[in-house]
């Protein structure tokens, strides 16, 4: 169980990159363990851990990716340096995109087993990934959630839309 401690100062966060010219800015939230007395930060399911984009940004250089576009061509439109945007897509390997299916699958199944009726496989890994759009999109049609589909799409992923570094 999770507590906000009292004496725990917290430093405002830096601003992250939304799509265009927009920013998001927010104030992490710092909890300490109730068990163990540790502390964590916790952050917003529309950013990511230790990227200067939100979750949006990165997720629509992933539908950019699936769409057949490269690397170069999605630096270009979201106006980010080409390196980052290669690094966005070289850490979502095959047993990432497979895990992030299954979550999407799960969420749409829970909210409209229905829709997989509609939705075609497109032997495109990634592109089959994205189901989680349609799990946000049910989501909020039937929940009537004011989030962005990304931030629920954050919150399926459990922060992890990008996948950690391989060990080794």
């Amino acid at each position: 169980m999770w507590r906000r401690p009292a004496q725990i100062g917290i430093r405002p966060h830096p601003h992250r990159r939304g799509l265009g010219t927009s920013t998001v800015t927010a104030r992490p939230v710092r909890v300490r363990c109730a068990g163990c007395s540790k502390t964590q930060v916790l952050l917003p399911t529309a950013l990511r851990v230790r990227r200067a984009d939100t979750t949006e940004v990165i997720g629509t250089a992933l539908v950019h990716k699936a769409n057949g576009l490269g690397y170069r061509r999605i630096a270009e439109g979201l106006d980010r340096p080409e390196s980052t945007v290669r690094r966005w897509l070289r850490r979502v390997p095959p047993e990432h995109l497979h895990w992030m299916y299954t979550q999407g699958c799960e969420r749409l199944a829970t909210y409209a087993a229905d829709a997989f009726s509609r939705i075609r496989n497109t032997r495109n890994p990634l592109q089959h990934t994205l189901t989680m759009a349609a799990a946000a999109f049910h989501a909020r049609e039937r929940f009537g959630f004011e989030d962005p589909p990304w931030t629920l799409i954050g919150m399926y992923t459990r922060g992890r839309l990008l996948a950690p570094p391989r060990g080794g």
